[in-house]
């Protein structure tokens, strides 16, 4: 089994780079293949814009095989090419946008199979901000002001993204919605990342992640690790 990076949001730039960089060494360092994901800017037609920042932004890292995928809509989340594309990448890094796009695009696809198959082969899936909030058992769309299935690859859990922003403010709502789930708000330039001792969840880069569980809220900063379950 792989690793999962979580990130909150207002990525490619600062201590974003201590994530980022650890997800590449993870994945198998500088020659490990990454597949920049941008399916989320695609409602706006950012996704090209998008995608060219995350491969920028993960060579000016060191990472030498960074492409962004043109998984773009339902069609091309079954195209042979990206989903062979999906599954020989060690690095699988969703970018932000529309979380309820992202998660109906990828939702029973053979890219989102192709992506399981590649984590269970050891691989790092990532995402940031609508990338991170698909990846769990339940997402809030602030388009359609309702909770979604997400895509369960983090069990009993709900980012709220650009926690020190606006994500804060979803936390009463959610947490009423969600009884039992942990919301996960993450800060701005920060990632959570499934390295740490027996499975142990560290925070990095420049904010805090503060987990929402059964009516407390617990708060971590950068260097510290947690136990989801």
């Amino acid at each position: 089994m792989g690793y999962v990076l979580l990130e909150g949001g207002a990525e490619f730039g600062g201590r974003m780079a201590e994530p980022d960089a650890r997800a590449i060494a993870l994945a198998g360092g500088p020659d490990a293949p990454i597949a920049i994901i941008p399916t989320a800017a695609a409602p706006d037609n950012n996704y090209a814009r998008a995608g060219g920042n995350g491969v920028r932004w993960f060579r000016s890292l060191g990472a030498r095989t960074v492409a962004a995928v043109p998984l773009i809509d339902r069609a091309s989340a079954n195209d042979p090419a990206v989903v062979a594309a999906l599954r020989s990448a060690r690095l699988l890094y969703l970018l932000g946008g529309f979380p309820h796009y992202l998660g109906q695009t990828l939702q029973g696809s053979l890219a989102w199979q192709a992506a399981r198959d590649a984590y269970a082969e050891g691989a790092v899936l990532a995402g940031s901000s609508a990338g991170a909030m698909v990846l769990c058992s339940h997402y809030f769309d602030p388009q359609g002001n309702r909770v979604q299935p997400g895509l369960g690859l983090v069990p009993h859990s709900c980012v709220l993204p650009h926690h020190n922003t606006f994500g804060k403010g979803w936390a009463a709502r959610l947490a009423a919605q969600l009884p039992g789930v942990v919301l996960l708000g993450i800060d701005e330039r920060t990632g959570m990342l499934d390295d740490g001792p027996d499975g142990a969840w560290r925070v990095y880069g420049q904010g805090r992640i503060t987990l929402y569980r059964a009516g407390q809220a617990a708060t971590y900063p950068a260097g510290q690790t947690f136990m989801l379950q």
